[in-house]
Formats: C-alpha cells, sequence, structure tokens
C-alpha cells in the first residue's frame, strides 16, 4: 500500500499542527545521557508526559472535536476512557465551548476523574472496565445525538497524534529509530505516518517500533494474522495502553509503515518508570514509560543491533500517587534494591538477634519485621518472620541470601 492509499496524509497532520498552535504545547525533548551510555548511542526523550492535560491525548481530542461543525458541536460531545482521553476531550471541549460528558470505569483513579471534572467536564462513572464505559458511552451517543469522540480509530484522531512525528523531526533531525507506546493504535499511527511522509525529504530510512505491556499486547498476535485479533483478557499497570483490540484505521497503518511492535513485562516497565524517575527527574505514568523499558530490557539491541540516535515518547505523567507507590515498590524490587524475605525460625532467645547481625554484616538494611507465633501452619515452639530489606542490586541480594543460609536459616524470596 503506497502512502497516498492510507487513511491519513502529511498534508492532514500539518493542517492538524496549525489547529494545535496555541493550543496545546510543544513539548520538549530531553536528552538522556544515563540511557545513551546504556546502550552506546544517542537517546532523547519526547516528553508529552508535560503535555497539557498530562498526555499526547490533547491533541487528537481537540484536531477531532474543532473540526466538528457548529451544529454537532451544539449537541455536544461524549467519551470514554480511564483518564488520559477523558482529560484530553475535556481540556478540548473547555477551549471550544463544547459540553463534554465522559463516561468512566468505577475503578479510574481520583485524580483523573478530579482533573476531567476540573476541566469542566461532566463524569459518569459506570463499569469495571473501559469497554463497559465506552458501551454506555456509545448508547447515550445513541440516545441523545451526542457527538462520540473515539480514542484512537479515526481520522483526525490520528493526525493529531501525528504532530509529534513532525515535532520529533525538527527537534532530532538525525533521528535513527523513533519508539512509542502503543495501546489502540492511534498515536503510532500517527507517528508513523508523519514521519514516513517526510523520509524522502530526509533522504533516510528511520526505524519505527511500537510497544505493548506483554499481557495486553493485541497487536503482535494481529499483525502475524493480518487481522485484528482481540485478547480475551488484558492484564497490566499501564493502564494507559490497556487496549484489548487495536483500531481499524491505526491497524491499517501500522501494518504497513511500523517495523516492528515489541512487548516489555511488569517488572520492565516498573524499572522504566524509576529509572526516568530518579535518573532523568521525569514523573512518567507506566504506559509512558514503555518507549524506555523496551530500550533497558536489552532485546531491541539483540534484535537490531546499534538503534543509532533514538528517541523514545514518555506518552503521559498521569499517575495515581498511590499506583507509584506499588509500582515504585516494584520497580526497586525488579532492580534487586528492595527485597522481602520470609522464613521459619525457633522460638527462643537471640534468633531475631543473629538474623539482624548477618543482615547488618551484609550491608543491608532492614526497613520492616513482621514477627508471627500463631498460624494455622506453624508448629509449636516455631515463629514465621518476614523481613522487608533495602539492597543494593542482585548480587548483593543473592549475598544476603547467602549469608543467611550459611547460618542455617533457610530465607524465602516473597518479593525481589
Amino acid at each position: 500500500m503506497s502512502l497516498e492509499t492510507l487513511p491519513v496524509h502529511l498534508n492532514d497532520i500539518e493542517a492538524a499542527a496549525q489547529l494545535l498552535n496555541g493550543i496545546t504545547e510543544y513539548t520538549p525533548m530531553a536528552h538522556s545521557r544515563a540511557l545513551s551510555q546504556q546502550i552506546g548511542s544517542e537517546v532523547y526523550l519526547k516528553c508529552e508526559n508535560l503535555q497539557r492535560s498530562g498526555s499526547f491525548k490533547a491533541r487528537g481530542a481537540y484536531v477531532r472535536m474543532a473540526k466538528l461543525t457548529d451544529e454537532e458541536k451544539a449537541r455536544g460531545v461524549v467519551a470514554a476512557s480511564a483518564g488520559n482521553h477523558a482529560q484530553g476531550v475535556a481540556l478540548a471541549a473547555s477551549k471550544l465551548g463544547i459540553k463534554a460528558r465522559i463516561y468512566m470505569p468505577l475503578g479510574a483513579a481520583l485524580p483523573k476523574i478530579t482533573a476531567t471534572r476540573d476541566h469542566g467536564a461532566e463524569v459518569e462513572l459506570h463499569g469495571e472496565t473501559v469497554d463497559e464505559a465506552l458501551t454506555e458511552a456509545k448508547k447515550y451517543a445513541q440516545e441523545t445525538g451526542a457527538v462520540f469522540v473515539h480514542p484512537f480509530d479515526n481520522e483526525d484522531i490520528i493526525a493529531g497524534q501525528g504532530t509529534i512525528g513532525l515535532e520529533i523531526l525538527e527537534q532530532v533531525p538525525d533521528v535513527d529509530t523513533i519508539i512509542t507506546g502503543v495501546g489502540g493504535g492511534g498515536l503510532l499511527a500517527g507517528i508513523a505516518a508523519a514521519v514516513r511522509a517526510k523520509e524522502a525529504e530526509l533522504g533516510k530510512k528511520i526505524r519505527i517500533i511500537g510497544v505493548q505491556a506483554e499481557h495486553a499486547a493485541a497487536y503482535p498476535p494481529s499483525l502475524a494474522a493480518d487481522a485484528l485479533v482481540p485478547l480475551k483478557k488484558v492484564s497490566t499497570i499501564a493502564d494507559g495502553i490497556a487496549v484489548g483490540r487495536p483500531g481499524q484505521l491505526p491497524f491499517s497503518i501500522i501494518k504497513e509503515l511500523v517495523d516492528d511492535v515489541a512487548t516489555v513485562s511488569e517488572d520492565d516497565i516498573a524499572r522504566a518508570l524509576i529509572f526516568l524517575m530518579e535518573r532523568n527527574k521525569l514523573v512518567v505514568e507506566p504506559a509512558g514509560s514503555v518507549s524506555v523499558a523496551a530500550l533497558m530490557n536489552g532485546k531491541l539491541l539483540k534484535d537490531y543491533g546499534n538503534l543509532g540516535n533514538v528517541v523514545c515518547v514518555l506518552s503521559g505523567g498521569n499517575i495515581d500517587p498511590m499506583l507509584m507507590l506499588k509500582v515504585i515498590q516494584r520497580g526497586l524490587s525488579a532492580a534487586g534494591r528492595f527485597m522481602t524475605i520470609r522464613m521459619m525460625l525457633s522460638d527462643r532467645p537471640g534468633e531475631l538477634a543473629l538474623i539482624s547481625k548477618v543482615i547488618a554484616d551484609n550491608d543491608a538494611n532492614v526497613t520492616g519485621v513482621d514477627h508471627t507465633r500463631v498460624g494455622g501452619s506453624l508448629s509449636m515452639g516455631d515463629v514465621s518472620i518476614t523481613i522487608d530489606m533495602e539492597t543494593k542490586g542482585e548480587e548483593h541480594c543473592r549475598q544476603v541470601i547467602r549469608a543467611l543460609e550459611a547460618e542455617g536459616f533457610r530465607p524465602i524470596v516473597v518479593q525481589g
């Protein structure tokens, strides 16, 4: 398929950029020295986590809604989202003077609900999943005539997200590889359409790679089958890309223009989120960190070798503080910097003191102890103890375990 026959063209994306001028941010491009050293080539971070409303979604939502007729605007809009699309639609509606109704699942993060309402949108909580909220939003559109704003399966949405591709080429004209997360596919499709249309002018081929969470990865099987393959179950901390079925329009673009869609584990995502926070001072939500996770786990380097100058898109920064606490702990554990062990010991004086000494002598720091004498699995005279500790990496964790085993204890690693 040629670029001319795709549903979104360069002139659509350039027109979207004009519409967005003064509305959304031309987000910064940060160089990551730490990531560059890690992979052996220059790495840049496209900071859509610093975009208005906290993610790239405001771009597509505004372009879609700005092109509505006056009659459509008067009917209002309706959308469904767990957070980022909700905030993007709410922001666009406030800018355009359109009434917006957003359906969000009951488990949506409170900060995202609050931010959506703060933009003036009416929020209705419905269903346990985004799919259930989506069904209700479409029902409302049918009953009231409100315009349904799809999060990714629309040409104007894709064109709006594609403006990121134009900015990347302006900010890093010698880019060799672009990596971004993908859920329904609007962002990846938009960037790919923009970049491929500019390659002749640049005189080079740019590698474009999408990334999905491994338990929410509908694109790899769909691309293999050359047809949409919905997932039966989606489970990931990266709620921003937890989409069980690719969009038809994005899929038609991605299958033609994108080089690869890789997957990352939950631990990969957590490690990347902490890395970005510690080394680049950037707060990024799990879905926004998957591009960096794909670099850090080494699979892309193994598959492609030298990636050249890399741009990772940090697609959003809307993370619930409670989720951040959990992700940080998981990320520290995955990096060997936090470990929880459980073991049985005899209920006699000095046992706990010996354990504490062994841990201290091996330069680990105890942060929590749970000491239990009563339980269905405990024999008379036995004690179950669970210890949380700060460690300094995977080898240090193994060192602490070996030291405890040398004293006759049998620690089981619960986390770490």
